[in-house]
């Protein structure tokens, strides 16, 4: 009759231990990978709003003429993003904007402004998914049309910065809307600038909510479009 040989005591204790190993490495994994995420959507860099720089000049010359927008100029839009239950801003620019703005005795008249999307960076950097929400390819500008008069108030002509509340139609998408933005104004020496921002709901101008980051986040569906703008008398 043969003996039979037990199988060692320790070797359950063994595996066991390497389960648990596992378990614990891959939860701390986890860990990591998120704490890593959460830093990044913290610490990433977000350009404040825009706003009007400070004033470095006495203002001169006249009010009355075109005005055409020039170099300095930028435009674009911030939108929320929530990354493991933490909010950020993603934010889009470009100085690719052209148009010019009519004065005629001292009231606004006229304005048409063109936005080149295509040219949008995020950090500096391209952002081909905000071509692909905006369908850039098939829409590659963004226009804005004065759509009634404005009149600064008296403190625009010696300089001081006041605010007025313009209508004008944004296109975006190949849709058209009405639009209503407080508009902060400065005479700095021979230039004028200006500077707002307005809410921009993307589903008004058929544009398809951004896509996500499937369980880990997610993006808004709506926007803020902010401009700051530098105009030479002509």
């Amino acid at each position: 009759m043969t003996a039979t040989v037990a199988a060692p005591p320790n070797r359950p204790r063994r595996k066991r231990r390497w389960l648990r190993w596992v378990l614990v490495s891959t939860v701390a994994l986890v860990v990591l990978l998120f704490a890593a995420v959460a830093a990044a959507v913290k610490l990433q860099p977000t350009p404040a709003p825009l706003a009007l720089p400070a004033s470095v000049a006495a203002p001169a010359g006249p009010i009355d003429g075109t005005w055409s927008v020039a170099s300095g100029s930028v435009a674009g839009f911030r939108i929320q993003q929530t990354v493991l239950g933490l909010t950020s801003d993603v934010v889009g620019r470009t100085d690719d904007v052209t148009g010019t703005v009519t004065v005629v005795g001292g009231q606004v008249t006229t304005a048409h402004l063109r936005v080149n999307l295509l040219a949008l960076t995020s950090g500096g950097k391209p952002a081909p998914q905000f071509g692909t929400s905006l369908d850039t390819q098939r829409y590659p500008d963004a226009t804005v049309d004065l759509a009634a008069p404005v009149t600064p108030e008296a403190g625009f002509a010696s300089g001081s910065t006041v605010t007025v509340s313009a209508a004008g139609q944004l296109g975006l998408h190949g849709v058209t809307h009405t639009v209503t933005v407080p508009v902060s104004m400065r005479r700095d020496g021979t230039e004028v600038k200006l500077a707002g921002s307005f809410p921009v709901t993307f589903a008004d101008w058929g544009i398809a909510a951004p896509e996500g980051y499937g369980w880990i986040g997610s993006l808004a569906e709506h926007g803020t479009a902010e401009f700051l703008l530098v105009l030479h008398g002509s």
